[in-house]
């Protein structure tokens, strides 16, 4: 599904955080929006779910105009807000619940999904007795069973230490390649983004404007980013991040400058 931005603003009474934003996001790709915390990106994932009403301009889902939310439309939040009455597997097939799928189907196509990213034993437990890495892992499951055609992921792994963190990049980054949905990552994890992304969009303090577009759709996803080392200086650069700062953390998060 393509998504197109046509001239959106957002205010909220006079704190202005979006301005004047335009770009189309073609079906299949993945684009990074990378700014400072607070100019707006969270928001526009917002707009583009039906969450909330830009304040002027449209936003378009192949050629009609966004009203509300839509299940072809998911939004993943960096909570897995599971329900923690329900097992993993009820969690998960919910979404399908929620579609007037039969339960016993739902189920089925539950415990699927959850062995897609290696749950398979765990689909009876609670989310309080599984690790954060494994309850964001059925977050996933169940973001995808309802095989959106356009993903949106608010920081999905911003919580969790570095290592799970990468294990559950690679996940992402199978799930997306297996189902092929449109998907607009917001992340400070420059890093992530390197390694996900076919474009990263950097964003300027609020209000948010686009600051450059990066384009990295034809090279091979490893976590291997020694080639990319200059584009990365740049995107630092772009975000206020001077170059003697570059070498104090690898990989470097916009998170480090915030504490």
């Amino acid at each position: 599904m393509k998504l197109k931005f046509n001239h959106v603003a957002k205010r909220f009474g006079d704190l202005h955080v979006i301005d004047d934003f335009s770009h189309e996001f073609a079906q299949g790709q993945l684009v990074a929006l990378v700014g400072p915390s607070g100019c707006g990106k969270s928001t526009l994932l917002h707009i583009a779910a039906g969450l909330a009403d830009p304040s002027s301009g449209s936003v378009l889902a192949d050629g009609r105009p966004i009203v509300g939310p839509h299940p072809g439309r998911t939004l993943m939040f960096q909570e897995n807000a599971l329900y923690p009455w329900l097992t993993l597997v009820q969690n998960v097939a919910l979404a399908l619940e929620f579609q007037k799928i039969e339960k016993k189907r739902a189920r089925e196509q539950a415990v699927i999904w959850l062995e897609k990213v290696a749950l398979n034993g765990f689909e009876d437990y609670y989310p309080h007795q599984v690790s954060g890495g494994m309850r964001q892992r059925a977050a996933l499951a169940r973001a995808f069973i309802s095989k959106p055609n356009v993903l949106l992921l608010d920081e999905p792994f911003g919580a969790l230490d570095a290592l799970t963190r990468l294990t559950l990049q690679d996940v992402l980054r199978d799930l997306i390649s297996e189902s092929g949905p449109t998907v607009l990552l917001v992340t400070h994890d420059v890093d992530e983004a390197l390694f996900l992304a076919d474009h990263i969009l950097i964003f300027s303090p609020r209000p948010a404007a686009v600051l450059k577009e990066f384009n990295l759709a034809h090279r091979k996803k490893t976590h291997d980013l020694s080639d990319f080392a200059a584009m990365r200086r740049e995107i630092l650069g772009l975000l206020g991040i001077h170059a003697e700062q570059l070498e104090q953390s690898k990989p470097f998060t916009l998170e480090k400058i915030r504490a």
